[in-house]
């Protein structure tokens, strides 16, 4: 984007984030190396898990972690078809079968009872995603996987910070993953981390992401045939100095959304943003609203072309995974997930990052509130 732009994204970037990337430059190491090692401990110690296996994106992170857990061909996973990072592509990957259950309207994430109704005796996992920062609701999502035996993997790609019935989200799966590529709150070029409590399971999802150099002979390790798709030493100084800020960080992310707040509340029928009662704390990835029923997809589009005529970076938040076209030689169609679909065509995500003050979050809600007056639908409402 030209520096005139309001951009939708803007890492939060200070002298220690450089400072620590040039020490790694100037060493002897730059692919996955010790630096890695220390960026997957403390994210770990972090979040009160005990190990993290740091990789290239989330997308692999999730291909990892399927294929360590023995997941793959003739296998089924239930997953949100709505979300920014779609993780859920992993599925297809692994040579696995996609299930795809709606969402609840108000938090954007899996709904507990439309995932329960799509088990079958094929169904090996369960994907649930923190949307947008938003936790789902874990406890009856735990529940459901203890009932059936399957595995409860945790998606977190949106969600960093977020607090769930007073635990830190990536707490609450089997497995949990992160990724750390724009617009995340944490960011290090690109990158993802995968955390988990099983020892054994720890080991497996290492065997599988990559092989070190003094492990090419092992014959147990060989029975695996690894992705190579381990994080570098540079990616994890950025991510390891981002994450002794992140407090810091979300706090200004946080300074960002009361300015929505402020601004959103000047405008009648418009409503601040939905948390459930279960959830002590969120902090979202992108400000995203919700127009009205008014309105239709082409019109939500429309107002992402007027707010760019005025060099403000807008973007619908999501183009749900049914509705792509690869998507449909499984057999999904429009119409197949009734929520994710009615709210997909009326999110729109509006500029968030550390760097914006209230008078620019004042210009762009006015901005977006003027269009969609002129888009002919009124006024943006849940």
């Amino acid at each position: 984007m030209d520096e005139d732009w309001i951009n939708l994204t803007d890492p939060d970037i200070s002298t220690h984030e450089m400072e620590a990337v040039i020490n790694v430059l100037k060493s002897c190491r730059l692919s996955a190396g010790p630096v890695v090692e220390q960026f997957e401990a403390a994210f770990a110690e972090s979040l009160g898990r005990s190990y993290g296996i740091a990789v290239a994106s989330s997308t692999i992170g999730l291909m990892v972690s399927l294929r360590a857990l023995g997941i793959g061909p003739g296998d089924e996973v239930i997953a949100s078809a709505y979300s920014w990072h779609q993780i859920a592509h992993a599925i297809v990957l692994v040579g696995a079968i996609p299930v795809f259950a709606d969402i609840d309207y108000w938090s954007g994430t899996l709904s507990a009872e439309k995932a329960a109704a799509k088990i079958t005796p094929q169904t090996r996992a369960i994907i649930v995603g923190n949307t947008n920062g938003h936790p789902a609701a874990w406890e009856p999502f735990r529940a459901l996987a203890n009932q059936h035996g399957i595995v409860l993997i945790e998606d977190s790609t949106e969600a960093i910070g977020s607090v769930y019935q007073g635990q830190l989200v990536g707490k609450f799966g089997d497995v949990s993953l992160f990724d750390f590529s724009q617009p995340s709150a944490l960011v290090c070029g690109e990158g993802g981390m995968i955390v988990t409590d099983d020892h054994e399971l720890a080991s497996e999802l290492r065997y599988h992401r990559s092989r070190g150099l003094d492990e090419r002979f092992s014959i147990a390790i060989a029975s695996r045939v690894p992705y190579q798709v381990a994080m570098s030493d540079i990616s994890a100084a950025l991510g390891l100095a981002q994450l002794d800020r992140l407090d810091e960080m979300l706090a200004r992310r946080k300074r960002v959304e009361g300015f929505y707040e402020e601004h959103i509340l000047a405008f009648e029928g418009i409503k601040p943003s939905y948390v459930a009662p279960e959830v002590d704390e969120v902090h979202w990835m992108s400000y995203v609203i919700h127009l009205g029923t008014r309105f239709t997809r082409s019109g939500r589009n429309q107002i992402v072309d007027d707010l760019a005529t005025e060099q403000v970076e807008v973007l619908a938040y999501c183009n749900p995974l049914h509705m792509q076209y690869f998507y449909s030689t499984l057999g999904y169609r429009k119409g197949d997930l009734f929520v994710t679909e009615k709210v997909a065509d009326r999110s729109l995500a509006l500029p968030f990052h550390a760097h914006l003050d209230s008078d620019t979050v004042s210009f762009i809600v006015k901005t977006t509130k003027d269009s969609s007056v002129n888009v002919g639908a009124g006024a943006a409402i849940y």
